[in-house]
């Protein structure tokens, strides 16, 4: 099966190319493809004609889309209706790539796929909405798979921050403890997707994050624990934090696609966080 990435520079898409090796896989980036741009976007599609495309690529900095607007709707709404429909005018697959922020976070249970989303309260969380309801009003034959509190190879992720801010130079670190999500894997996120290329049949959305709920301050202090890093951690509030872009207080997905398609469980947050760190930290 021939599969293209969009973003295949960025952290997931870096994953995908190592996890996704039983495919023929055309990586993608820019400054060579940029989503865009709808008529070289659509000429790209018909130079490689891929079965399937995985659309990673968008605008993730959270705090930096509260003060670009423009750019990130241009980026995670209007390029990813140039790869909507270009997909569809190519009978391409479409699997595209989306995040916990659609959500407004103040639920007191995980979200499930079939929760009603509006964009949340950010302008990354509003720029990733409208891109979805384009996909489903452009691009029949999709899936989105939303992820949350995202870490993998090479980074940047929360987990690269602690490990770089326990370098011994501070007494105390102060983590966020009123924040709680699911810690994931970019890894684990690339062995989902391996599961669902596999299902030509599938769609809608589905939500890949891992089992279990941690707040960041646990989160810390699980890496900490299994690195064996001695660093005091300080719970916090998050309203002592002031940042461009507010984060939600509840990032949790619950996985109730996975479960009524018969595809295989996400792993629970410990296990995957151990694999990730034997790898990334191993000395």
């Amino acid at each position: 099966m021939k599969v293209m990435l969009t973003g295949a520079d960025g952290m997931l898409g870096r994953t995908l190319i190592n996890e996704l090796n039983d495919f023929e896989l055309i990586p993608t980036d820019l400054p060579k493809v940029d989503i865009t741009d709808p008529k070289g976007f659509d000429l790209i599609l018909k130079r490689y004609r891929p079965e399937v495309l995985i659309h990673c690529a968008a605008m993730t900095a959270v705090d930096r889309c509260e003060s670009e607007i423009d750019l990130a709707y241009k980026i995670n709404a209007f390029g990813t209706a140039n790869v909507a429909t270009a997909c569809h005018r190519n009978q391409v697959r479409l699997i595209a790539i989306s995040t916990d922020y659609v959500f407004d976070g103040s639920a007191d249970q995980p979200y499930n796929e079939f929760d009603q989303a509006s964009g949340g309260r950010t302008i990354y969380g509003k720029s990733k909405h409208a891109g979805e309801e384009i996909i489903r009003n452009h691009c029949p034959n999709h899936i989105i798979a939303r992820t949350s509190w995202l870490y993998g190879a090479g980074g940047p992720s929360f987990v690269h921050t602690m490990v770089n801010l326990a370098d011994g130079s501070r007494p105390q670190l102060k983590v966020v403890s009123d924040q709680i999500g699911n810690p994931t894997s970019a890894l684990a996120v690339a062995r989902s997707l391996h599961e669902i290329l596999k299902r030509p049949k599938l769609a809608g959305v589905f939500h890949l994050a891992c089992e279990g709920e941690a707040s960041w301050y646990e989160l810390a202090g699980e890496i900490f624990s299994q690195l064996k890093i001695n660093q005091e951690l300080v719970p916090c509030r998050t309203d002592e934090f002031s940042r461009p872009a507010p984060r939600p207080a509840n990032s949790r997905l619950d996985k109730m696609m996975l479960r009524i398609s018969g595809l295989p469980t996400m792993p629970q947050w410990e296990i995957a966080l151990k694999e990730f760190l034997d790898s990334e930290f191993a000395k």
